[in-house]
């Protein structure tokens, strides 16, 4: 009798285990997802101005968000266009990563439209960035001025430290060098640059570096080198980083995250018309007035896998502790 009810007490806590086992997996899984539905990090300027609703501003940013990226002849991730007269007058940039295709870069402006008109919804100028495009819109010029935009700037790094530091240092800096010179070179549609190299035996560092493509090709290397030079004060011995600026960006990571790309063929001269392994992320901003919020974006890879490791360690034991009245009582019957 005493050997049944242990019996039944082992099934039923191997039962439990196993409701929690599955109830962990999906609520991680949920988490997971949930989460990369967020920008990497946005920006409300409230230093620019703010429209009221269905204002003629209003009417002019939604008529232009809606046709952004209408225009299926753009298949290399740039799109510039304004609509509306003098004060009313909306300007708007997309960017995606050089590597996305038409599909996935189209995707990524469609629910950065969605977003950030919801996280601004007053704000004349805002910008938001998902991992593999931005986002832009304001009152004022901002592409094919020949300006370097440098504000908001954000700061993103990985909290793992890197090995073999001064080795690692110095193939991060022939790398971005590399990515630097391979940018600048690109045209008016285009000025990107992915690779990586080969730090340690065991590890490599990818890396992309990327202009808005409106920028002559010295104004992206002044972008890009002073980006470059901000990894000291920002990303400094860590596996990863990135700084966001609206006119360019880098990214280093010691996992892959771009895909091969093909060259694009140089555009005719009339084509200048105007027109969302992983680890935790801890960021810093700099930027002017308004709101920045930079999300930390955690997909949980290694806690999971420890809480379960855990768990099943402390059932196990459990279990065995159990069976030990079982083997007394069966040893004197």
């Amino acid at each position: 009798m005493r050997m049944r009810m242990i019996t039944n007490r082992t099934s039923s806590l191997f039962s439990i285990f196993c409701c929690l086992l599955c109830l962990l997996i999906i609520s991680t899984q949920s988490c997971c997802y949930a989460q990369e539905d967020g920008f990497r990090s946005y920006s409300c300027d409230n230093g620019k101005g703010n429209y009221t609703a269905n204002s003629t501003y209003h009417k002019n940013l939604n008529t232009l968000l809606s046709t952004l990226i209408s225009n299926t002849q753009i298949d290399y991730g740039y799109y510039n266009f304004s609509y509306g007269q003098d004060d009313n007058k909306v300007n708007a940039v997309g960017l995606c990563q050089g590597d996305l295709n038409q599909n996935d870069c189209r995707r990524c402006l469609n629910n950065s439209i969605t977003l950030l008109t919801q996280l601004c919804p007053n704000q004349k100028e805002a910008i938001g960035w998902y991992d593999t495009c931005m986002l832009r819109y304001s009152n004022r010029t901002i592409f094919g001025n020949h300006h370097v935009d440098d504000s908001p700037k954000i700061y993103l790094w990985n909290p793992q430290n890197a090995t073999d530091l001064p080795v690692f240092n110095q193939n991060l800096k022939s790398l971005m060098s590399n990515l630097i010179d391979k940018a600048i070179a690109g045209d008016s549609r285009q000025k990107y640059a992915a690779a990586s190299v080969n730090s340690t035996d065991f590890q490599n560092i990818y890396g992309v570096a990327q202009c808005t493509p409106d920028l002559s090709s010295l104004e992206c290397d002044q972008c890009l080198e002073g980006h470059v030079s901000d990894i000291p004060a920002c990303c400094d011995g860590k596996r990863g980083g990135r700084v966001l600026t609206p006119s360019c960006y880098i990214r280093y990571e010691v996992y892959p995250f771009f895909q091969p790309t093909t060259a694009h063929n140089a555009p005719p001269p009339s084509s200048l018309s105007p027109p969302p392994h992983s680890s935790s992320t801890h960021t810093s901003s700099s930027d002017g007035q308004g709101k920045t919020n930079t999300s930390r974006i955690v997909i949980f890879v290694a806690v999971p896998t420890v809480i379960v490791s855990v768990l099943i360690g402390s059932v196990c034991i459990y279990l065995l502790r159990v069976r030990k009245p079982r083997r007394t009582s069966e040893s004197n019957s």
